[in-house]
């Protein structure tokens, strides 16, 4: 159903269970996992907000709302370890080494979040801390006849597995891989060690309920991420080209012609909305950016070329010690082997999602250089109106 629709999540959520249970027995526990979201990472700019608001902000209210309608016990939320990363300036003085932030460690501290809008990485992670806060809120809130505990789980950045992820599939998916970050470190989380981390959540929030002593959890979030050392792009890179037999390859671009690149792909996303939204007739002569090309805009170099180490040892404590027990199975690298192995037998299945994550272009890419020089000049033209002047 629609998230957006408060009805249709209303009507889903109230739809009869099937009869399990004895009359004599108690109801049991009702647990909601909030997973649903649109990931338009690829959009910064505060106007573009409400494209990612609507599902990820106002889609979690419905969902909150509903679970307190059938007298839900435990909502567990997943969020993003990237609401904590901060963008950062790419462009450096001749004078500078690095960009501010290009190492980042993050761990479960509130106060290392963004506090202004221009600080997040990009507009997802903006609505994805917006419902973290509501679902945080909603805890100890009152579910029907009893309480609503609530928690939330925030992935270290790029959940990958089979079905059609973003990240490790999508490559298995494109074949070709164009990147510029092999030498990137960063935290990645296998599926079955993201939804493990979420039953052991709903797991303490249960016990809680039902009289525990151990430090109350709830209302919280936990980063996680694979057990071990984080890999460099390039080892997840060299570790699918061997396990492919050269299928799956990576060839190397620089990062700073792509990034000028990136900008121009937004200059033109950006004034095509603008044009769009003031009524000029020309913008219907623009073409939308279609397919995985959209994705190459400067948000996407703000979360993948600067390192990115999630702390998740919080969330290894023992129940006892306010932690949630959490202890990933597989490391990364063993889970890349279960990808690849489960990705031969099931491709199918994640076709759709992975076509249009990440960037993968050929030819492609010198067209769309083009284009954005030729509707530049058309803009100016036509309307006497720079597009830079239209974004200002």
């Amino acid at each position: 159903m629609d998230i957006t629709d408060a009805e249709a999540v209303e009507a889903a959520f109230k739809a009869p269970w099937p009869s399990t249970n004895s009359p004599a027995e108690p109801e049991p526990h009702i647990s909601v996992f909030h997973t649903a979201a649109i990931i338009r990472f690829y959009e910064r700019h505060p106007s573009l907000v409400p494209n990612s608001a609507k599902v990820n902000v106002l889609g979690t209210q419905n969902v909150i709302h509903s679970a307190r309608s059938i007298g839900a016990t435990t909502l567990i939320f997943t969020s993003s370890g990237s609401v904590a990363i901060r963008r950062s300036r790419l462009w450096l003085w001749p004078w500078e080494k690095e960009p501010q932030y290009f190492v980042q460690v993050i761990n479960d501290d509130d106060n290392i979040i963004p506090k202004r809008h221009e600080d997040f990485f990009s507009n997802y992670a903006v609505t994805k801390f917006q419902a973290e806060c509501a679902v945080r809120e909603a805890d100890r809130t009152r579910s029907g006849q009893g309480v609503l505990r609530t928690g939330c789980i925030r992935p270290g950045n790029g959940v990958f597995g089979p079905g059609g992820d973003m990240l490790c599939e999508a490559y298995l998916v494109r074949k070709s891989n164009p990147t510029w970050i092999s030498t990137i470190v960063q935290s990645f989380i296998y599926v079955e060690n993201c939804a493990l981390a979420h039953l052991c959540y709903e797991q303490r929030l249960i016990e809680l309920s039902q009289g525990s002593s151990n430090p109350d959890i709830g209302g919280q979030a936990f980063n996680v991420a694979d057990p071990g050392s984080p890999p460099t792009y390039g080892d997840v890179y060299l570790a699918i080209e061997m396990l492919t037999d050269g299928e799956t390859h990576f060839p190397s671009l620089s990062p700073t012609t792509m990034l000028l690149l990136a900008h121009l792909i937004e200059l033109y996303y950006l004034s095509r909305h603008f044009l769009l939204s003031a009524g000029y007739a020309i913008a219907k002569m623009m073409p939308p950016i279609n397919g995985d090309l959209v994705n190459l805009q400067p948000s996407l170099f703000a979360i993948s070329v600067v390192h990115l180490i999630f702390d998740d040892s919080r969330a290894r404590l023992p129940p006892e010690k306010g932690g949630l027990g959490y202890e990933g199975a597989w490391t990364t690298l063993e889970a890349l082997h279960k990808t690849v192995d489960e990705h031969k037998n099931t491709s199918s299945r994640s076709e759709g999602r992975s076509k249009v994550a990440g960037v993968s272009f050929g030819s492609r890419l010198v067209r769309a250089q083009g284009g954005v020089k030729r509707v530049d000049k058309k803009v100016t033209e036509g309307l006497g109106i720079d597009p830079v002047q239209v974004l200002n």
